[in-house]
């Protein structure tokens, strides 16, 4: 499932329409702040929809909650606090990961979007530089 919350936009999100725009790009580019552009670098939709949710829910009880492995873009808050000293915010999806952890017997999970390479309590396995084939 894909979907994660951009943890890069602490100064921002900048308007493309915005008369200011150049400006302000410069301005936050020269001093290196974590930003993004609307519709080029972030969109609103980066978390799944309710309808998602719901499928995803559906899917997995077609199955009893049981699969092999698990492939997100993020992680559970659980798991992410782990690795993250509570670093990362709690959002909509890293709660619904969670209920899927609590819910879901599986053998891994495997995740990204933390730029890192680790695996943490045994099952969960954060992929950034590496590429694994699965059996």
């Amino acid at each position: 499932m894909g979907g994660a919350s951009s943890h890069d936009i602490q100064d921002g999100i900048l308007e493309p329409d915005d008369p200011d725009f150049e400006e302000k790009f410069q301005q936050l580019e020269q001093r290196s702040a974590l930003f993004r552009v609307n519709h080029r670098s972030w969109w609103a939709e980066e978390l799944p929809s309710e309808a998602e949710y719901l499928e995803a829910r559906a899917n997995l009880e077609r199955v009893h909650w049981n699969v092999d492995y698990i492939i997100s873009h993020c992680c559970p808050s659980s798991i992410q606090d782990v690795f993250s000293g509570g670093m990362f915010k709690k959002d909509a999806l890293t709660e619904f990961f969670d209920e899927v952890r609590q819910k879901c017997t599986f053998r891994y999970w495997f995740f990204g979007h933390y730029h890192s390479n680790m695996v943490i309590e045994k099952k969960y396995a954060m992929l950034y530089e590496q590429i694994i084939r699965l059996k």
